[in-house]
């Protein structure tokens, strides 16, 4: 059969449409005798009977063991060079209370950005000494209690910032350690929108601006400046812009250390993960090697000593441990001219009972997913599909584009892997849906670690309905 004209270029046709790249999906992800797709040791279909659908599913055992592969590898080529690494877990990827549980246990910190998030790392038990916090608007409030809880660092966005944590720390009668955040200018392989570090956007201060920042820290004594901050992006592959950002970080480093101390340099996170087969992100170890490599050469470059280091991956943690299952509603076939002759080809329209609610990123970003039928296999040959939502928006696409056999039907379970990061995170209520439940897989068991909503919870807001 030929390839249909309307995949992308990057999409392979697969030998198998029912076969599970194991670069994409959970570490546990197999098919037992039935088809039937288990995860943690639990099939779909009984996650569907128990949870329902649309429902968020997150191998424990695997974000774990990512977490610490992650943490080991860094700490393994810091201590070969005679420094230490600190990893913060970015809550904003995905954060709850048994997450942020996880991760603490792991070995990893938090990085946090809001009053919401500080609320539910201390609910669930973390060490405030062991929380950074982000964020370039940070209100009065939420700084007075992170001073308040004890946090164990503040990065600081702006001027502003440097007076207001100031204020706070000493009212509250102690000294602040801060990180001062600040733009490299180097432009991460990433889509526009997740590109942190280049000069016209809203987080931190331009690096030639770092100089008079520290002085105005230094100046306060309720405030003790740990070092630069630099997020470059977000799903980046390699660490060649790592490299070049911690070479230009350390050449102003090396002019602050003639100020005072500068134990720290934070290079951020944004480690990309596999998103469909096509993706290819560098390996956790060997990227811990490359980014630490380019660190002693810039280091060396500058004749100052490696500072103590720390990372903020959430991603490359949390994204690939995670699938979201959906039950397919409707389908069509829509007939589409593909070229200027009027030649046309058919796409499958293949509609689930969740959507850009519960998965934003492809709306926002134009990010790409893979699908698989999760609760059988099938020999049909593959056919091309689109993966739509039940929202009113003719943007409500899950998986623009891939292959599932051609008989997926209506009531057929459907698997989105790597959806553990940032799907969560920016669930809306659009149309009314209620936000799914995330279960938590493993050995065989499955528990529910942030309830779904209900109509009840959603008309309970409605102030409307209020009665006496």
């Amino acid at each position: 059969m030929a390839r249909n004209p309307l995949a992308p270029d990057w999409l392979a046709e697969p030998v198998d449409p029912n076969a599970l790249d194991p670069a994409v999906w959970p570490a546990s992800a197999a098919r037992d005798t039935d088809g039937l797709l288990q995860l943690g040791g639990v099939d779909v279909r009984t996650l569907q009977e128990r949870f329902g659908t649309p429902l968020y599913v997150v191998d424990e055992d695997d974000a774990r063991a990512r977490a610490r592969t992650l943490r080991e590898a860094f700490e393994r080529e810091a201590a070969a060079r005679g420094t230490s690494v600190a990893v913060y877990y970015a809550g904003k990827a995905f954060l709850s209370a048994e997450v942020a549980r996880w991760m603490t246990a792991e070995g990893l910190r938090i990085d946090i950005c809001s009053g919401g998030e500080l609320a539910v790392a201390l609910a669930a038990g973390t060490d405030p000494a062991q929380l950074g916090f982000h964020g370039n608007n940070k209100s009065v409030a939420e700084i007075e209690r992170a001073v308040g809880v004890g946090i164990g660092a503040i990065v600081l966005d702006s001027l502003t910032e440097i007076d207001r944590v100031a204020a706070a720390a000493e009212r509250a009668g102690r000294v602040q350690s801060v990180r001062l955040r600040v733009n490299s200018g180097v432009h991460a392989h990433t889509h526009e929108y997740l590109a942190t570090a280049h000069e016209d956007q809203k987080f931190g201060l331009p690096l030639e601006d770092a100089a008079a920042a520290v002085a105005r820290i230094r100046s306060h004594a309720s405030l003790d400046f740990l070092g630069l901050h630099c997020h470059i992006g977000s799903q980046i592959f390699g660490s060649d812009g790592f490299a070049e950002s911690a070479a230009r970080l350390l050449a102003v480093h090396a002019r602050l250390l003639e100020g005072g101390p500068v134990p720290e340099l934070n290079l951020g996170g944004g480690f990309g993960i596999a998103y469909t087969s096509a993706d290819d992100p560098t390996p956790i170890e060997q990227l811990a090697a490359d980014i630490l490599a380019g660190v002693q050469a810039a280091a060396d470059l500058h004749g100052v000593r490696i500072p103590k280091l720390a990372f903020e991956p959430g991603r490359a943690i949390i994204g690939g441990a995670g699938i979201t299952l959906y039950e397919v509603g409707t389908i069509k076939d829509v007939v589409v001219a593909w070229n200027d002759e009027g030649e046309t080809a058919v796409r499958r329209y293949v509609s689930v009972d969740g959507g850009m609610s519960d998965n934003a990123r492809p709306s926002l970003y134009g990010a790409d997913y893979t699908v698989r039928i999760a609760d059988r296999v099938s020999d049909a040959s593959p056919a091309l599909v689109r993966i739509a939502g039940k929202h009113c928006e003719s943007g409500d696409i899950v998986v623009n584009a891939d292959y599932l056999p051609a008989d997926v039907r209506d009531g057929d379970l459907l698997a989105v892997p790597a959806t553990g990061a940032y799907c969560w995170s920016l669930a809306s209520n659009y149309n009314y849906l209620g936000r799914p439940a995330v279960v938590a897989v493993s050995g065989g068991a499955a528990r529910v670690i942030v309830r779904g909503e209900t109509e009840h919870d959603l008309l309970s807001r409605d102030a409307g309905l209020d009665t006496e």
